[in-house]
């Protein structure tokens, strides 16, 4: 088993009934008392995508781990509705969760949970989440971390033409090989496949999907998940009101999330720092890890030390 990545273990998962009617999958690390800081994965993506050697890396620094699962992905609720098909997209579907539903469902486990206030990181979608979360419930994030991910102005943050054309090419995975052979080819498109055994952990990642979600549910979910996406549109007047610390991580060989979304992120949201990581792709992983933590660590301290103590 490659450790890079957290068991598959079911036991691990722990759950949140929230008032609204979603069932939230969650884990964490760490211990209870620290500063919490909640990971929101990015599409398609479960808890167990987050590379362990970042949240070892975060324990280490003195933090409480909190990931999850969004709805319509891995243990938690699978929305009933049918997705619609891709071309109906470019009409902007309507009738949709959105964005700020999924950043509801956060605020709400959070409220079960008893976290009054949290460190908020996100990854590609992840990062339209957190952002989210942030506008629509200033008094719980002290601090936001939106890494690789865009405003929804579809003007900027556009993937690739060669990525984009993939996404629609890509086909049903119903066997577990051809699941873990159809991630590993985007993987090396959107990813950095030079990392040291990165292939094995792309595999290893798809694996323990497999034992956590059905191949359809993987699929709806998925299709329901890029609609969300669409569906919110632009929402940079949102960021606008932002008033946590916010910190925009991108890497400058971004296949998915074009550079552009990073830097618009940034300007959006007052205050936000902008830092570009050299050579950095689509991709989390244990090599990355060292760099974003000395980006991510100073980041939340000062948030920590800008808290009033009665906050």
């Amino acid at each position: 088993m490659n450790h890079d990545l957290p068991l598959a273990d079911p036991a691990l998962d722990l759950f949140a009934d929230l008032p609204h009617g979603i069932r939230m999958c969650y884990r964490t690390f760490g211990h209870p008392g620290q500063p919490i800081i909640v990971l929101i994965a990015g599409l398609g993506l479960q808890l167990v995508s987050w590379p362990m050697a970042f949240i070892e890396g975060l324990v280490a620094e003195g933090m409480h781990v909190i990931v999850m699962d969004n709805r319509d992905m891995g243990r938690s609720t699978h929305m009933s509705m049918q997705p619609p098909a891709r071309w109906r997209l470019l009409l902007g579907p309507a009738g949709h969760y959105q964005i700020k539903d999924m950043a509801d469902d956060v605020a709400a486990l959070l409220e079960q949970l008893g976290v009054a206030q949290a460190h908020v990181l996100g990854m590609s979608m992840g990062g339209m989440i957190g952002q989210n979360l942030a506008a629509q419930f200033p008094h719980k994030v002290l601090s936001l971390i939106s890494i690789f991910s865009t405003t929804g102005n579809k003007q900027v943050g556009q993937p690739a033409g060669s990525t984009l054309w993939r996404m629609l090419l890509s086909k049903p995975a119903w066997t577990l090989p051809e699941a873990q052979d159809r991630f590993v080819a985007m993987m090396r498109h959107i990813g950095n496949p030079d990392v040291p055994d990165i292939e094995a952990v792309w595999r290893n990642y798809i694996e323990q999907a497999w034992q956590r979600d059905t191949p359809v549910q993987g699929l709806l979910g998925y299709e329901r998940q890029v609609t969300a996406v669409v569906a919110s549109g632009d929402r940079t007047n949102l960021l606008h009101s932002i008033q946590a610390p916010t910190l925009v991580i991108h890497g400058d060989h971004d296949r998915m999330v074009h550079p552009s979304g990073g830097e618009a992120t940034a300007r959006a949201i007052h205050g936000a720092l902008l830092h570009t990581v050299c050579g950095m792709r689509h991709q989390i992983d244990a090599a990355i890890t060292p760099q974003l933590l000395q980006l991510i660590v100073p980041h939340v301290r000062d948030a920590e030390r800008q808290t009033p103590v009665n906050a």
